[in-house]
């Protein structure tokens, strides 16, 4: 690594000084020099991509759950130990690499390793499996939206969709108020109930609400399994073609247009989470489901399973060794000052995750005392939570078709931050491994637009949800990890975190010698070893993939786990 000609960051710094002669004192910038990458046209452009890529999805319809199911107000102590131990160094990390080498993931580890050049690859490998299925909950979004413009929410009451076990609590309510019984979407006098024995069924009959019955079978037309795939489903296919649309207009100029675009999409969440809390906390029953999600549970802190929750979450909130902080930062001018924009937004990430809960439990607890159950039995998390829970409760407010739109707006919005970077991830590496096409980047996106709709398709399909489990599970989980343990490796014992630190103060300025202690030993010591234990946990913690009650067969497992070792086979091939 001490070889410039062979390994080292400096060797692929783009020219940072020129000379009178308008040549570099880096690498020389010639008249044959392909066509310049560009360079964010502004810093907040930058920091609030930044902001819109680690605060995602996950934060609104995951952490909440994390934080009720292990120890409520206590589980912030694991989350935030890991964000100092493990999530904000690898991004620190990642975005110093990044900004000092100005290169995505493919080009600068061919310059700065070539032995591990792979992992350049397999980082955008990630990226590029993820952006396929992630722009599918995108299209659900907008599916939700168009059906938000209707004067009666469709999935407010049972209609020509729904099987005879749904069940509208409207209707429900309305029987009850002639002293009739509610069976199979009909009512029954006491009369007819007594003859037929309805009473007794209709305890003892499973209540599958309208949302839930919405999503399963109008949205997803969901089969038996993933072995029936059954047809394209053309609503869901024309939303995957707007998302992509969308996707497109956005990135065809680069970060010149998506540092534009981001403005809106990362800040306005933040305005939606902020109506909606104020809107949630007035509902009665509210107090009930924050007190839920807040009260601490201070033994759950003894259990390795709530640490092991944090760690996990932390790691793939900020979305390190995907490539996307890299990519994100090589446009970044060189004196940049990107620890300061690592801290804000890890600090951001998780008060958003916090107050994100509040949100949610404010209205899951208005569902729990509007339906007389206890907060737990209503509880979800993920597409369950998004696409069931909260279009339940919206459902049952005034003026409900403004509060479903506004929901689905909010969580457009958060995914399109996402998908931005991961789809910048993947054509920056392209750019950057052929610099000739960059006088043709919109023609680069077109084309991995194009690629991504089609590689979708197969998420539209009637077992579309079974194939997004399955890609869900297995494409971005151990393999990142192992990604960025090399990484972390390669960096702070390779190269060496001293030398690091002094190319990253060249961009940023002095520091101390206290500064530079506390961050060799993080990248040195503690983050390995974190990223070692979220690594063994899920490796301890792994059971065979299922959707609900459905146990995927053993040629589906076989396939996720074929998608989980192509990255790592790429590192390994072409290190060989």
């Amino acid at each position: 690594f001490q070889n410039d000609d062979k390994c080292s960051v400096a060797n692929s710094q783009v020219p940072l000084n020129p000379g009178d002669d308008g040549t570099s004192h880096g690498s020389g910038l010639t008249e044959q020099e392909p066509p310049e990458r560009g360079n964010w046209t502004g810093r907040f452009d930058f920091l609030l991509s930044l902001l819109g890529y680690s605060v995602g999805l996950g934060n609104v319809w995951r952490f909440p759950y994390l934080c009720y199911n292990n120890g409520g107000g206590a589980f912030l102590i694991p989350f935030t130990i890991m964000l100092v131990i493990a999530g904000l160094p690898l991004m620190f990390m990642e975005l110093s690499f990044g900004q000092y080498a100005n290169l995505g993931p493919v080009a600068i580890y061919k310059k700065f390793c070539p032995l591990f050049r792979g992992l350049g690859y397999g980082m955008v490998i990630v990226s590029a499996i993820v952006m396929l299925y992630y722009n599918l909950i995108i299209a659900w979004t907008l599916f939700y939206m168009f059906a938000s413009f209707n004067s009666v929410l469709p999935w407010q009451n049972c209609e020509e969709w729904s099987t005879e076990q749904c069940y509208s609590y409207e209707e429900a309510e309305r029987c009850a108020a002639r002293n009739e019984t509610y069976f199979r979407r009909q009512c029954y006098t006491a009369t007819e109930a007594a003859l037929k024995n309805i009473t007794h069924q209709a305890e003892q009959e499973v209540r599958r609400p309208p949302a839930e019955e919405y999503f399963l079978r109008r949205v997803l037309g969901l089969s038996a399994g993933i072995e029936e795939t059954g047809e394209i489903r053309l609503p869901m296919a024309m939303c995957l073609l707007l998302a992509w649309i969308i996707v497109f207009l956005c990135l065809c100029k680069g970060v010149q247009s998506s540092g534009k675009v981001v403005y809106f999409t990362a800040l306005f969440p933040y305005v939606v989470l902020v109506i909606l809390f104020i809107r949630g906390v007035s509902l009665p029953g509210a107090s009930t489901g924050i007190l839920f999600y807040l009260t601490p549970d201070w033994h759950r802190l003894a259990n390795a399973q709530v640490w092991g929750d944090a760690a996990v979450q932390i790691f793939f909130a900020l979305s390190p060794a995907w490539g996307g902080l890299i990519t994100l930062a090589s446009y970044n001018k060189f004196t940049n000052n990107c620890y300061q924009d690592a801290l804000i937004v890890a600090i951001s990430n998780i008060l958003t995750s916090f107050f994100a809960g509040l949100v949610i439990f404010s209205v899951i607890g208005f569902l729990a005392h509007e339906l007389q159950v206890e907060v737990k039995n209503v509880v979800d998390q993920g597409a369950g939570l998004a696409f069931i829970v909260y279009p339940e409760v919206v459902a049952r407010l005034p003026v409900s078709p403004l509060w479903s739109l506004l929901f689905f707006v909010m969580l457009l919005t958060l995914g399109l931050d996402s998908q931005f970077a991961l789809m910048e991830t993947v054509t920056t590496a392209i750019l950057d491994r052929f610099p000739n096409l960059r006088d043709y980047k919109i023609w680069v996106v077109l084309i991995v637009a194009v690629f991504g709709y089609f590689g979708g398709l197969i998420f539209t399909t009637n077992s579309g949800m079974y194939w997004l489990q399955l890609v869900d599970k297995y494409a971005a989980n151990w393999s990142v990890l192992l990604i960025a343990i090399v990484e972390c490796i390669l960096i702070s014992w390779v190269y060496g975190a001293n030398r690091f630190l002094r190319d990253i103060q060249d961009m940023i300025g002095q520091k101390s010698r206290l500064w530079m202690f506390f961050w060799t030993w993080m990248w040195k010591v503690i983050t390995p070893a974190a990223l070692l234990f979220i690594l063994f946990f899920n490796w301890v913690e792994y059971a065979p993939v299922k959707y609900g009650d459905y146990q995927y067969p053993i040629w589906a497992d076989a396939v996720g786990w074929a998608i989980g070792v192509f990255p790592v086979c790429i590192i390994i091939g072409m290190g060989v």
